[in-house]
């Protein structure tokens, strides 16, 4: 989804949001002029009509430090020009509110046992969190997490134009996810290299004539896979990737899930959740065109397997692709039978920005963030620079924007302690069991998982 671009907020409406915030304290002195408290006065009067506009003035906020969390850097690199244009953005918001913006790297496996240690001691350890939405579905579920509406005002670029930071999808029937509009999206990649030495055809141009779906997948996979040296081995293979992500993906283009979150309901014996199985379990072991590189169907290696340039179609992540060999294109997965083009894969890896609860003055430390990003718009659209980082033909970039951006279902599955989805997946892959069997074996487990979670 592509966000329209905007003028710049005008600084009028600092004297709207710091009202709501009750931070300032406007009283009228005889003489005409405003005192602010505390405050640094600003006051403007209209020689010809006589009127004083009172403008409230920012607060002054002693030098705190404003902490944002993730395991990863956020702070700009500032090797590109919108980079630079943010780092000197955020040193203006700095010195005008007085504060700090430090950016901490907090490995990975580290990071929720700090969160929710600090969230129960209910000193968090962060102002503002970077969090997967599988990790923030039980913070949600235990209150450690405030709503949009806790920490925005109408008045803010997120409820407007939301150019800036927009709004991420509810959870638990509520907004509380933030983020900085973004143009990517999980597609299933393709070795061009490989396809033009077989002489296949470009799946970009299957897709435009309306013909990608579950069998021209399955057709192009089969006919890539070949012993290409005639050694009497396979050496070329159709298709690769992590067996337990493939379930999702086509079940997600199958018009599927494999939790329906907004019911609280398992998914694992949903009738198109067993369709896209039954068809990922044709890949494996029916067909054969998937290569295994560590000799583990299931093994979440195989996510990168396809990096050794000997595979023609494979599921992975824009974040993956650097240090290839080979040129990539990319289409949406294919839907299925059941799919539409409004969801072409499962996104169970979504992670945004959240504000824990029982951080003091969350409106400003809102209003501080998204004013960091209040920047002149050097890119044409949100993420140029990261996807043309990544991908050299502007063709890719196209199909990512306009039909895969957007078409991503959020997936909790890993939310669910006990969640049996890597038995379902083993057993369908690795010991070849029936699906309909597998997901009647499975699905009270499964249910008794997401019903555990909710009771908490």
């Amino acid at each position: 989804m592509e966000c329209s671009t905007s003028d710049v907020i005008g600084s009028d409406s600092y004297c709207i949001r710091l009202q709501w915030w009750g931070t300032t304290q406007t009283g009228t002195e005889a003489e005409g002029t405003t005192n602010s408290g505390n405050s640094t006065e600003v006051a403007e009067t209209d020689k010809e009509g006589g009127a004083e506009e009172a403008v409230a003035d920012v607060p002054d906020l002693g030098g705190r430090v404003i902490k944002v969390e993730a395991w990863w850097d956020l702070k700009p690199a500032g090797e590109t020009a919108s980079d630079k244009a943010r780092l000197d953005k955020i040193a203006e918001v700095e010195k005008k509110y007085n504060v700090t913006i430090e950016f901490v790297n907090v490995p990975f496996e580290e990071y929720m046992n700090k969160f929710t240690t600090s969230a129960l001691a209910g000193e968090p350890f962060a102002d503002i969190v970077q969090m997967e939405y599988k990790s923030a579905l039980p913070a949600v579920l235990k209150g450690q997490l405030l709503t949009l509406s806790e920490f925005t005002t109408p008045e803010n670029n997120i409820n407007q134009e939301a150019n800036l930071i927009t709004k991420f999808p509810a959870i638990a029937g509520n907004n509380y996810a933030f983020e900085s509009p973004t143009s990517i999206g999980l597609g299933l990649h393709y070795n061009r290299d490989l396809f033009k030495k077989m002489s296949l055809p470009d799946p970009q141009e299957l897709y435009n004539k309306g013909e990608w779906d579950w069998d021209k997948f399955m057709e192009l996979a089969k006919q890539a896979t070949k012993d290409t040296d005639n050694d009497g081995k396979i050496d070329v293979y159709g298709f690769s990737g992590w067996a337990i992500d493939v379930l999702r993906h086509f079940t997600a283009a199958n018009g599927g899930t494999i939790v329906d979150d907004e019911n609280s309901k398992e998914g694992l014996s949903d009738p198109k959740t067993i369709e896209a199985a039954e068809f990922v379990k044709r890949l494996y072991n029916v067909e054969n065109v998937v290569k295994v590189k560590t000799g583990d169907k299931t093994n979440w290696e195989e996510s990168n397997t396809f990096k050794d340039g000997d595979v023609a179609l494979f599921t992975a992540a824009e974040w993956q692709l650097g240090d290839l060999t080979f040129s990539v294109g990319v289409v949406p997965i294919p839907n299925g039978p059941q799919g539409s083009e409004e969801v072409t894969y499962a996104n169970n890896a979504a992670s945004a920005k959240f504000i824990p609860k029982g951080v003091e003055d969350p409106q400003i430390v809102y209003q501080i963030y998204e004013e960091t990003f209040d920047i002149p718009q050097i890119e044409e659209y949100p993420g140029q620079d990261y996807l043309e980082s990544l991908y050299a033909d502007e063709k890719d970039i196209a199909i990512i924007r306009e039909h895969i951006a957007g078409t991503g279902r959020i997936l909790l599955d890993d939310a669910y302690t006990g969640y049996p989805i890597g038995d379902y997946v083993n057993d369908i892959i690795k010991n070849n069991a029936s699906v309909t069997a597998t997901a009647e074996k499975y699905k009270a487990q499964a249910q008794a998982a997401i019903d555990k979670l909710g009771k908490q």
